[in-house]
Formats: structure tokens, sequence, C-alpha cells
């Protein structure tokens, strides 16, 4: 389906809660398609932020970061206030700026692995799960490292405990909907059969 069609499914799914932006969870994966899904919603719905989960868990943890996410982000956005946000580890180590998601938004998309995981259940609107198979994947991954994006020990790292993490959350039992995460051009929606547990 095109990106249009599927954001009406989203905006159809998530609704339009008075005095305050939709709240959607794109999780997945890493380098299943995440954030390019989000970016391409974004663009799709005028009023839309993006805020990435790395942004939150920046230098803090690859997972413990909900009651920073809740409190610094979904919290104030739930009681339809502007938010500008900068994680304790920003200030520590100099990072600039802040996350932001400005006052009247339609949609805010909270983006990356964890996304939809059950603790921000509560938070949430919905939770699209993008799915990819582990090759494709494993191919977007060794790119990265071959352009120094990412180190093999910091990659080796974070799938230590990213695959546990996923396997244990089972995020995808709790998506209105799973995009195939190989198409850039248009939206694939997946059953849930064909979620894998690799």
């Amino acid at each position: 389906m095109l990106i249009s069609e599927f954001a009406d499914l989203v905006l159809g799914h998530v609704g339009s809660p008075a005095g305050r932006p939709s709240v959607l969870a794109v999780d997945g994966r890493s380098a299943s398609g995440k954030t390019t899904l989000a970016a391409r919603l974004a663009d799709a719905v005028p009023g839309t932020t993006v805020v990435h989960t790395d942004d939150i868990a920046w230098w803090h943890s690859v997972f413990d970061w909900v009651d920073l996410i809740v409190d610094g982000v979904l919290e104030p956005v739930r009681r339809g206030a502007a938010v500008s946000y900068r994680p304790p580890k920003w200030d520590e180590r100099g990072r600039a700026g802040a996350v932001v998601v400005p006052a009247g938004q339609r949609l805010l998309i909270v983006e990356g692995v964890g996304a939809g995981r059950r603790e921000l259940t509560d938070h949430l609107d919905g939770v699209v799960w993008v799915e990819t198979p582990r090759a494709a994947r494993d191919r977007r991954d060794e790119a990265r490292m071959a352009a120094g994006e990412v180190s093999r020990e910091t990659y080796e790292s974070w799938m230590a405990e990213e695959e546990p993490f996923v396997a244990e959350q089972r995020a995808w039992e709790r998506a209105f909907a799973v995009v195939d995460g190989t198409s850039s051009t248009t939206v694939g929606l997946l059953s849930e059969a064909h979620v894998n547990d690799t």
C-alpha cells in the first residue's frame, strides 16, 4: 500500500485524543527499517514529531530508559504540554540540543527497539512492528560497521542485550500492524504468522 494509505490506517487506529497528540510506537529489531518508516509517516502526516529511543538511551542504558521517556516525554505530551527534554547524560556529557515535541502536534511517533515494550502500554495509542528477515538486517548492520557508524564490538554488545529483550517482550503481539521492513517505496502489511523469533 502507499504510505498515504498506511498513514490513514494508523490515524484510524490511534484516533484523535482531545488536547494532545496521538502516540504511536514504531518498534522492531535493529536495522529492521523503523527509522525509515517513522520518517515516511512523519512526512505523510502534517504535525508529526518523531522521538528516537536511541536519543533517550544515549550513554544511559541500552534498555533501562522507561522512566526517562515516561517522565521526560510521554507524561507531559499526554497532558498536552510542549516538551523540551534533556536526558541526564546529555548534560553530563555536554550534548547540545534537546528532545523536542512542540505543542499542538497531531501525532507523536516513538521509534526504536523497545518503543512498543509492555511497560509503555498505558502511554501509547498504538504499536506498529517492523519485521525484516535476519539476512537483510545483517546486511544493513554490516554496511553500517563498514562505514564506521558503529564498531563491531559495540554492535555485538548491543545485540547481546537486544536479542533476549526482544524475545521476552514480543512487542509484535501488541501491534495493530506488522510491516515489511524490506520495502522503501510501499508499505507491505504482514500477518503475525510472518513474524519470527530469530
